[in-house]
């Protein structure tokens, strides 16, 4: 089984001579802004023509960076992808509370910032290290009763959600200004950096939404190894 990472310029090879899709293959792709995962298996499909291919953890349309990409008999491997664990850089603003937790939500709250300094966020930032118990937003692929709670927040209904142990390794702060703040983030699987982004908000009586995330490792596979979807269907060839 193949894993492909870093993209040389491959001249005249074609990519079918590099990479066995059908036997296997795990691609790190950076995920491009504005594109679901979806998309992006959707579109790996269409170029490399094989049906088998799948992802290996959701990035939000908005949100950039590692997505792991897995082909032919290298999907089996996706629940084991899954487990390793993800770093993300984000970029938080802080007086506002939006309903999907990010900027592509609606504002539902605003709040002075003024009273916000660094020691009072590396204090909040502080509470978040470590194991903690984070409430999943309503804005989620996670099932309740067996209903997607996104469906269900679309029309408006809002249910409650179980609090769930995730673990932070890892959350420094990057830079400070304001209303931005930067943050990077080493966590567990299942840790839902928007939900970080409102708790954050919350404990420094602010209101937080995300403004903007890269995912910038999951597990060995880092961003700056990750295939540019354009340069991947430009390659290829078939």
């Amino acid at each position: 089984m193949t894993e492909a990472g870093i993209l040389q310029d491959s001249g005249n090879v074609h990519f079918d001579s590099m990479f066995e899709f059908e036997t296997g293959v795990i691609l790190n792709v950076n995920k491009p802004e504005s594109w679901s995962s979806f998309d992006v298996v959707k579109k790996i499909r269409n170029i490399i023509h094989i049906k088998k291919v799948g992802h290996a953890g959701t990035l939000d349309p908005f949100a950039t960076g590692v997505l792991l990409v897995c082909t032919g008999k290298a999907t089996k491997r996706v629940p084991e992808l899954v487990e390793l664990d993800k770093e993300y850089e984000a970029k938080i603003e802080l007086g506002k509370n939006t309903d999907t937790f990010d900027r592509t939500g609606k504002v539902v709250g605003e709040n002075e910032i003024t009273h916000v300094t660094l020691k009072k966020i590396q204090e909040a930032l502080g509470a978040f290290r470590g194991e903690i118990s984070q409430i999943p937003p309503m804005y989620s692929a996670i099932k309740v009763d067996g209903q997607r709670l996104y469906k269900l927040a679309r029309k408006g209904v809002t249910v409650e959600r179980k609090a769930r142990p995730v673990t932070i390794y890892e959350l420094e702060l990057l830079g400070f200004d304001s209303p931005f703040l930067s943050v990077r983030v080493c966590c567990s699987k299942g840790t839902y950096i928007r939900s970080l982004a409102y708790d954050i908000g919350q404990v420094l009586n602010t209101g937080a939404h995300l403004a903007e995330l890269v995912r910038t490792r999951i597990g060995p596979y880092r961003v700056e190894d990750a295939v540019e979807l354009s340069r991947f269907a430009q390659t290829y060839k078939h």
